[in-house]
């Protein structure tokens, strides 16, 4: 399997056979949702999350894809450039996500808006998904999505309910609008979560911590280094991390590697995911 890399295979078995040891019943799922759910690369273009394929098409007034790419030219380089402190990119984020909601909700944001976005196609799960669901599911394993993404709660959801797959075990942990009563975004809910404060979002500050908080085996899925910060505050006996490498590859492998127990390269599937889930589960 050359899409995967595993930094030390010793210390995941051993990681593996305490959670397989557990069962289903101590374990849950921690993943964020665009470019790690989803594929990276659509029909050979970067994906880079739902709020890019709004910012492309013409759902706004016509000022709104400039403005906001001007912000993405701004503050994306902040987000992938591994040589710039956590604390400035936490602030660069910030920044960003604060000025973009502003840009949007200016621009006119609707709830059709969004249905839309999730109807043209563009957002496709990884191959792979609807079994990796499933597995969840028939195993009654809680999965925590968590999620910095411009488009928040509201997209998550329609784009699970596309796929068909608006199950009770999938819980969203995102930023959510708040809409009048004609569907049009007045504002954001605080506090806003962006890529770079995961660490800051502690899941004992949801409702879903009640379900979770004994289930203390996780894998957690993330496609940042910064997703890592997701498992903050949370009282876990064994974590496997599994991170999804979708660009600069050669550059930043080693870094991935040393932070990530898994890593899955080339925008591949979930495939060695759901074996993984199969073995923990079944032995």
């Amino acid at each position: 399997m050359e899409d995967i890399v595993i930094g030390n295979q010793e210390k995941l078995e051993e990681i593996k056979k305490s959670i397989s040891q557990a069962g289903a019943k101590r374990m849950h799922v921690l993943a964020d949702f665009d470019r790690t759910l989803t594929k990276a690369h659509v029909d050979g273009k970067n994906m880079p999350s739902i709020m890019a394929i709004l910012r492309d098409g013409s759902y706004l007034t016509p000022d709104y894809a400039k403005k906001a790419q001007e912000l993405y030219d701004k503050y994306h380089p902040f987000e992938v450039d591994l040589k710039i402190s956590i604390g400035d990119k936490k602030n660069a984020m910030h920044k960003w996500w604060t000025e973009h909601f502003d840009l949007v909700i200016r621009s006119g944001l609707n709830k059709k808006d969004i249905e839309k976005v999730v109807e043209t196609g563009k957002i496709r799960f990884r191959q792979g998904f609807n079994d990796f669901i499933d597995i969840l599911r028939l195993n009654n394993i809680p999965l925590v999505i968590m999620s910095s993404s411009g488009l928040g709660r509201d997209a998550i959801s329609m784009c699970f309910e596309k796929e068909k797959a608006s199950y009770n075990n999938i819980h969203i942990i995102s930023n959510s609008y708040i809409w009048d009563e004609k569907g049009n975004a007045i504002s954001v809910k605080e506090p806003i979560i962006h890529a770079m404060n995961k660490d800051e979002t502690v899941i004992k500050d949801f409702p879903v911590y009640e379900l979770i908080k004994e289930r203390k085996n996780v894998l957690l899925l993330g496609d940042n280094l910064e997703d890592i910060g997701m498992i903050q505050g949370f009282d876990y006996e064994n974590l496997i991390k599994i991170g999804f490498l979708n660009e600069k590859v050669e550059e930043n492998l080693e870094t991935y590697k040393t932070n990530y127990d898994i890593v899955v390269l080339n925008d591949s599937s979930f495939n060695y995911i759901n074996n993984l889930l199969n073995e923990l589960i079944n032995n």
